[in-house]
């Protein structure tokens, strides 16, 4: 489905969605629904969604995207679509697409956990016109939440240093990764983290690229940098191992459509022929 999202997208409450409109169908913790001919971005009549908060997320390919999350219990069954980790589809969607499902994604996600206001527990309201969860009695508002995080693609030569993260639960090799701290920029993230996680230093640092990750709400920044100095060691607490390796000799890889795949293929087009 192509056509990048336009308008300026908010939320109504009581929603008010039609057939033929858009959807993003959210099952906690972790599932979208999957429909044959879209990929996650599917038609779902008006009558076939459950009660309950409906995101508007904006127009995407000429029509109104909705965005909504259903329990783990809620039993929704459409002809021609299943529930799958949403992180399955991401091979699967093309980069409007993705951009919409993050932001539906990204929404839903600041929704379900901005019911309440975090100063003084009341119940919040959505603004009318903007992403705002407003306190009713304090008058406190909370945006949708957005995590920055560096992710870098190391060189030495020929080779790129990639790494098992333990938390990935299969044996994928990727390149490191780490979110931005308080009070850091994001050139001393990316030093930092290195750093802890390899103990690596590294130099020429570039930008290469951003990328909406929603899992849940971060903001991926990529950059490229070139090894230094140092062997590498790794933090056990976050890696299973890491190593340099060549274009011709890569491991498992994450899916194409991640910003990490994209700078591990950047690489790859660069060195292959070498």
């Amino acid at each position: 489905m192509a056509g990048a999202m336009t308008g300026h997208p908010h939320i109504t409450t009581p929603s008010s969605p039609v057939d033929g409109d858009l959807w993003v169908v959210l099952r906690a913790p972790n599932d979208v629904l999957v429909f044959e001919a879209a990929d996650g971005l599917g038609v779902v009549g008006a009558h076939g969604v459950p009660d309950g908060v409906h995101i508007r997320v904006g127009a995407h390919a000429g029509r109104t995207l909705w965005a909504t999350r259903i329990e783990a219990s809620d039993d929704l069954c459409v002809p021609g679509a299943q529930f799958v980790h949403a992180r399955q589809i991401i091979g699967a969607l093309d980069p409007d697409q993705f951009s919409a499902f993050a932001r539906a994604r990204m929404l839903v996600e600041w929704h379900h956990t901005h019911r309440f206001c975090g100063a003084c527990g009341v119940p919040t309201v959505i603004a009318d016109g903007e992403y705002a969860a407003v306190c009713a009695a304090c008058d406190l508002r909370s945006y949708p939440r957005i995590s920055p995080v560096v992710i870098v693609a190391v060189t030495r030569g020929n080779q790129i240093l990639l790494a098992q993260p333990i938390r990935a639960g299969r044996r994928m090799y990727t390149v490191l990764a780490g979110f931005v701290e308080v009070g850091e920029s994001l050139e001393q993230t990316v030093a930092r983290e290195i750093g802890e996680e390899v103990g690596l230093t590294v130099t020429d640092l570039a930008y290469a690229g951003s990328q909406s990750w929603p899992f849940p709400h971060a903001l991926m920044v990529g950059f490229t940098a070139r090894y230094a100095s140092g062997e590498i060691v790794c933090d056990t607490t976050e890696l299973v191992e890491a190593g340099w390796y060549s274009a011709d000799a890569l491991p498992e890889l994450p899916p194409v459509g991640s910003i990490s795949r994209t700078l591990i293929d950047a690489f790859v087009a660069t060195h292959a022929a070498r």
